[in-house]
């Protein structure tokens, strides 16, 4: 058991590790989010996005849980550094060990879900690397209200990553809703005005 609350703690760095990407944009490191809030953000639109699909939601939004586990080891690689970097071995070479701390099923089952994610070759898989794109989108965007023009670029290469057509819709509404605008109608004034 000591190994796997090893690994429980090792899976605290998804708080502690940083997207880096838009720094790329000028984003201050105080406005980047974590491995683990990009992890639950994608998953929960996994969830919705699969049920959109007709497919098993619970079996994406497990595949997006695991899906950047093993940058808690090598951290995240923005696309210029990862020009110079063989990521995709590195993060298997990670994720092969740190699979040797679960249980055999467990482990199983993340492998298969990883193997899904990176291949694309289920449905699953496909509408969880959509996802995984449109939370990125979401964040791009998000940065853009903020006066990060240069996020834009992201969301152009989200838009031509898409594979799934409810992803699709999703990215058209993304682009054309402020990110603040969910609250607008639930703000309610609570004083009365006197006289």
């Amino acid at each position: 058991m000591k190994h796997i609350a090893n690994f429980f703690y090792e899976l605290g760095m998804l708080k502690r590790q940083l997207h880096v990407g838009p720094t790329l944009a000028g984003a201050l490191p105080v406005e980047l989010d974590s491995l683990s809030d990009h992890t639950a953000r994608a998953a929960l639109i996994g969830y919705i996005l699969a049920d959109l699909e007709g497919v098993n939601p619970e079996k994406v939004a497990c595949m997006l849980l695991v899906h950047d586990v093993p940058e808690v080891r090598i951290g995240d690689q923005h696309k210029v550094a990862a020009g110079y970097l063989n990521t995709d071995a590195a993060e298997q070479a990670a994720f092969e060990e740190q699979l040797e701390l679960l249980p055999d099923a467990v482990a199983a089952s993340w492998k298969k879900y990883q193997a899904e994610f990176n291949q694309r070759d289920t449905k699953e898989g496909t509408v969880a690397k959509d996802a995984d794109w449109l939370e990125t989108a979401i964040t791009a965007r998000e940065l853009v209200g903020r006066g990060y023009s240069a996020m834009q670029n992201w969301i152009d290469n989200v838009r031509s990553a898409l594979e799934t057509a409810s992803a699709k819709k999703i990215l058209e509404e993304i682009e054309k809703t402020e990110p603040t605008d969910w609250w607008k109608d639930l703000k309610k004034m609570t004083y009365t005005k006197l006289g």
